[in-house]
C-alpha cells in the first residue's frame, strides 16, 4: 500500500479513487471502516465515511478510526479528502479531524488544497474559485447543508481549527517542485500549522504533488491527489488497474438526490428524454416505506429497453428553502433519503443491478441500503466520477457528487462504452 485515504463521503471517496486508478494505481474504497482482519490487497485503499456534516466528535472518533485501521497495515502515507468546493461552515469539521490527523501521526505541519482544475476548481493567492467565480458567489453559498459564505481559505480554516493558516501563491508553484518544498517549510518554520497551495492549472497539480511527497499527512481534494499519483504513474497500467471496476449488468435506474445547481440542469436535461418522477417530501415523511413501495412499482412499470427511469428529489435553491422552511430541512432530507434507501432495496430484489446516483448523501444512502462493504474502481464516466463495482455483489454504481459532470452525465453513464 502507497497511499490510504480517509474520505469525509461516499462521492468524494469515488472522486478520489478515479484519479488515482486513472494513473495506474490499483484502488479499493471501502465504505466505513473495516473489520480488523480484512484483508486487502491494492496500492491504494480510500475508506469512505460518512463526516462531512455530523457532529464534530463523531467526524473525529470516525477519523482516527480509519487512520488506525491504516496504520496497523504500514501505510506509508495518509490523504484526509474533502469536497473540492471545501463544504465547511465555520463550525465544520475540516479544521478539527485535520488537527485530529496530525497529532496522532506526531505531525505539525500539513497543506489544505481542495483543488481540481479540470472542474474548474483552482485557487489563487488563498481564494477557492468554482468556474472563475469565487466560491462565495458560486452555488455552494445556497448549499442545504454546509453553505459557503466565505471564499478565503485560510480563514475558513482558521475559524475551524488550532493553527495559523499560510498561502504558498502560485508564482512560487511555477518555479517548480523544490521552490515550493522551501516555501512549505519557511511557512512550517514560522509556526504555520496549515499551507494553502494555490493551483491554477495541472501543470501545478504535478508541481504540488512532487513537493508534498514527503509529508505522512496531506488534505484536499482530488486534484492534488491526482498530481500525488502522477509522480508514481504507470501510464500502462492504468487500463489493468480500471478492469476490476468495469460497469457490468444491463438494467439500470438513476437515482437524484443532490440539489446543486449542475444536479438541476442534469436532471432537467434527462427527464425530457426519459420516464421520469418527482419525489414528494410530504409524502416521504408521512410512510417512507410505503411511498418506496409505490416507486418501485412505478420504476417496475416503465419499458425495460428504453433510457433508465430518473427517480429524483432534485429542486432549485427557492423550491428548496420553501420545503426546508415548511416542513423542517433535516426532517424532510432525512425522509427522502429514506425512501431512495427503501427503494434501492427493492430495485435490487427486481434485477436491477446499476445505479448510477447524484449527490453525496443519497449516494451514502444508497450504499449503505443494499448492504455494499466495499468497490472495485473502474473507469471514469466524467472527471472525479467513476464507476465502480461491489465487491460482495454483482452491482456497478455510479456515485456522482453533486456538482461533477456535465449536463448529459446520466446519458454518458448508459453509454456501454462507459
Amino acid at each position: 500500500m502507497r497511499l490510504g485515504v480517509i474520505a469525509d463521503d461516499f462521492t468524494g471517496a469515488t472522486d478520489i479513487a478515479g484519479f488515482l486508478v486513472a494513473n495506474g494505481l490499483r484502488t479499493v474504497q471501502l465504505n466505513d471502516v473495516p473489520a480488523a482482519d480484512l484483508q486487502v490487497e491494492a496500492d491504494a485503499v480510500v475508506i469512505s465515511l460518512k463526516t462531512r456534516s455530523c457532529p464534530v466528535a463523531e467526524a473525529v472518533a470516525q477519523s482516527l478510526d480509519a487512520l488506525r485501521w491504516l496504520q496497523a497495515r504500514d501505510c506509508p502515507q495518509f490523504f484526509f479528502k474533502y469536497c473540492s468546493t471545501f463544504d465547511s461552515t465555520p463550525r465544520g469539521n475540516i479544521g478539527p479531524v485535520t488537527d485530529a490527523l496530525l497529532d496522532a501521526l506526531g505531525e505539525d505541519f500539513t497543506v489544505i488544497c481542495p483543488v481540481l482544475p479540470v472542474n474548474g476548481r483552482t485557487i489563487y493567492h488563498g481564494y477557492l474559485f468554482v468556474n472563475g467565480i469565487p466560491l462565495a458567489e458560486s452555488g455552494m453559498r445556497h448549499h442545504p447543508v454546509t453553505p459557503m459564505t466565505d471564499s478565503n481559505l485560510m480563514r475558513l480554516m482558521d475559524a475551524q481549527a488550532r493553527g495559523r493558516t499560510g498561502n504558498v501563491p502560485h508564482t512560487v508553484l511555477d518555479q517548480g517542485p523544490g521552490a515550493t518544498r522551501a516555501a512549505l517549510e519557511t511557512l512550517r518554520r514560522d509556526g504555520f500549522r496549515y499551507a494553502v497551495l494555490d493551483a491554477l492549472n495541472d501543470a501545478h497539480l504535478v508541481v504540488m504533488g512532487e513537493a508534498v511527497a514527503g509529508m505522512r499527512l496531506v488534505t484536499g481534494g482530488s486534484g492534488l491527489a491526482d498530481g500525488m499519483a502522477r509522480a508514481w504513474s504507470d501510464t500502462g497500467a492504468a487500463a489493468t488497474a480500471a478492469e476490476a471496476g468495469r460497469p457490468r449488468g444491463a438494467r439500470a435506474i438513476v437515482l437524484s438526490g443532490s440539489c446543486s445547481q449542475m444536479t438541476n440542469a442534469q436532471v432537467a436535461a434527462y427527464r425530457d428524454a426519459a420516464p421520469a418522477v418527482f419525489v414528494e417530501a410530504e409524502r416521504a415523511l408521512a410512510d417512507a416505506e410505503g411511498y418506496a413501495a409505490e416507486l418501485a412499482d412505478w420504476v417496475l412499470a416503465q419499458a425495460p429497453d428504453g433510457p433508465a427511469p430518473l427517480v429524483y428529489a432534485t429542486v432549485g435553491p427557492e423550491q428548496l428553502r420553501e420545503i426546508q422552511q415548511r416542513l423542517g430541512g433535516e426532517a424532510a432530507s432525512a425522509a427522502v433519503e429514506r425512501v431512495f434507501g427503501g427503494l434501492a432495496r427493492r430495485l435490487e430484489a427486481a434485477g436491477f443491478d446499476r445505479f448510477i446516483v447524484a449527490g453525496g448523501e443519497t449516494s451514502g444512502t444508497v450504499t449503505q441500503s443494499l448492504g455494499i462493504r466495499g468497490f472495485h474502481i473502474g473507469p471514469q464516466i466524467a472527471p472525479g466520477v467513476p464507476w465502480v463495482r461491489a465487491v460482495e455483489k454483482p452491482l456497478s454504481l455510479a456515485l456522482k457528487s453533486g456538482n461533477f459532470g456535465q449536463e448529459r452525465f446520466f446519458f454518458d453513464a448508459q453509454n456501454p462504452a462507459g
